[in-house]
């Protein structure tokens, strides 16, 4: 809307974004919103992966989401790990 201004704090984090809400079909399926599917380079045919976790609920991830975290995890740990080598002075 124009000329509306957004209330203070009600912009989401750097990087995150709600898209909206979907409804579960009789067979279990979604549609995932168009502008996610654009953000996320996901196209038909894809796959995704999803995860649940019983207090937090459910996440879907595209493969190489999942693998650029666990990369970036990995780095993590073989950082601390190297720090931890090293001899205190």
């Amino acid at each position: 809307m124009k000329g509306k201004k957004k209330a203070k704090g009600s912009a989401p984090p750097e990087g995150r974004k709600f898209y909206g809400s979907v409804t579960v079909s009789e067979r279990g399926q979604v549609v995932v919103p168009a502008q996610a599917r654009q953000d996320f380079n996901i196209a038909v045919g894809d796959k995704l992966l999803v995860f649940g976790d019983m207090k937090m609920g459910l996440w879907i991830a595209t493969f190489g989401i999942l693998e650029k975290n666990i990369e970036g995890s990995a780095q993590l740990f073989r950082d601390i790990e190297s720090r931890m080598k090293k001899p205190r002075q």
